[in-house]
C-alpha cells in the first residue's frame, strides 16, 4: 500500500499546484490565504510530504472547494464507473484517518465517501470546510460521536445524520473499535 499512498500524495501535490496555477497565485500568496507554511506548500506539491487533513482542509478553503473536492479533483478518472482498485484512498498521516472516494467523475454534484476512524481518534474540520455542501453521514460500523457546533451527536450503527448550516466539527471515534462510516455529500 506504500506505493499507492505515494501516488496519492504526488496527484494531490499535482492537483494543488493546478489550482493555484489557475488562479495565477504564487506559493506566497497560497501560504497567506491557507496560514500553511510556504516550505510545507513546495514539500506538498512535489510530493515529498503526505498532508494531514487539517492543512489540506485550510488548502481546500483557500481554493473556495471542500477537502473531498480537492481530493477528488486530483484522484478522480473520467468515467461512469469507478472500480474499487481505482477508487482514491488517503490516508491522514496523524490520526490513520482513511478515506475512500467512492463515486465516478462525473458532473453530478453528489459525492460519496467511506471513511474509517480509528478507535480513539478525533479530527476536526472548520465551519469553513462544510460552506460549498449539504452532507449526511450514515455509520456502519463502531460509534461515532460527531459534534457540530455545541451539539454532539452519538451515533451507533445503522444511524444517519442530516448536518445543518455550516459550524466546526468533530469527529470522534470512542472506542473500543473503529468507526466506519459513509458520508453522502451534495456541492453547490
Amino acid at each position: 500500500m506504500a506505493d499507492i499512498s505515494n501516488d496519492i500524495t504526488s496527484t494531490i501535490g499535482r492537483r494543488i499546484r493546478s489550482e493555484r496555477d489557475l488562479r495565477g497565485w504564487s506559493l506566497a500568496e497560497l501560504a497567506e490565504r491557507s496560514d500553511v507554511s510556504k516550505a510545507m506548500l513546495s514539500a506538498m506539491e512535489r510530493g515529498m510530504t503526505s498532508p494531514t487533513a487539517a492543512l489540506l482542509v485550510r488548502i481546500a478553503s483557500a481554493f473556495g472547494m471542500t477537502l473531498s473536492t480537492l481530493i477528488a479533483r486530483a484522484e478522480m478518472q473520467s468515467g461512469g464507473v469507478c472500480r474499487k482498485d481505482e477508487q482514491p484512498v488517503w490516508q491522514d498521516p496523524a490520526t490513520g484517518y482513511v478515506r475512500r472516494h467512492l463515486s465516478p467523475a462525473t458532473q453530478m454534484p453528489l459525492e460519496l465517501i467511506r471513511v474509517s476512524l480509528p478507535a480513539g481518534a478525533k479530527v476536526d474540520f472548520p465551519a469553513a470546510s462544510y460552506a460549498f455542501i449539504k452532507q449526511q453521514i450514515w455509520l456502519i460500523g463502531g460509534r461515532l460521536d460527531f459534534t457540530e457546533g455545541d451539539v454532539v451527536h452519538r451515533l451507533e450503527p445503522g444511524d444517519c445524520l442530516a448536518l445543518g448550516a455550516p459550524s466546526a466539527c468533530s469527529f470522534h471515534a470512542p472506542g473500543p473499535e473503529a468507526a466506519e462510516y459513509l458520508v453522502a455529500l451534495v456541492r453547490g
